[in-house]
């Protein structure tokens, strides 16, 4: 079976300024000068993506391995090229786990559980050619 994803952009009829809608039905504003008010960057949504794709993935192997979490943030930097077509070059993500006896080992686990095997997003942009690091703290609750 084969899992396709659809997405539409469409001009606003200014500036640099878009309606994204994707096939779930989620709309966003994006901008080619990405503000508060014009909405995010196409590489801005490329690094949430990646950061979404491998936080499910954590949250779903830690709650299989029956850790004690009560919250997750990832967070994620790049650093682009200096010249066109300006690729990704480096991504940081840092992963804040919070909860009381939370097992550093696991959560090593599943971060490279997404990292290798089942975040897409991610390994999409390491066979493209983007130097991946993580790292992780977990924090108490």
């Amino acid at each position: 079976m084969v899992d396709r994803k659809t997405a539409v952009v469409i001009w606003k009829g200014d500036g640099l300024n878009f309606q994204g809608q994707l096939g779930s039905g989620y709309q966003f504003d994006m901008s080619g000068q990405a503000s508060a008010t014009n909405g995010g960057s196409a590489m801005e949504f490329l690094l949430v993506g990646v950061a979404g794709c491998t936080a499910i993935d954590v949250v779903h192997i830690l709650r299989k391995m029956r850790q004690p979490f009560s919250h997750l943030r990832v967070e994620i930097s790049g650093t682009r090229a200096a010249d066109h077509p300006m690729v990704y070059t480096d991504v940081e993500i840092v992963y804040i786990i919070s909860g009381h006896d939370v097992d550093p080992e696991a959560v090593a686990r599943a971060i490279t559980l997404s990292q290798e095997t089942y975040c897409s997003a991610s390994i999409m942009f390491k066979r493209a050619g983007t130097n991946v690091t993580t790292s992780f703290r977990i924090e108490p609750a």
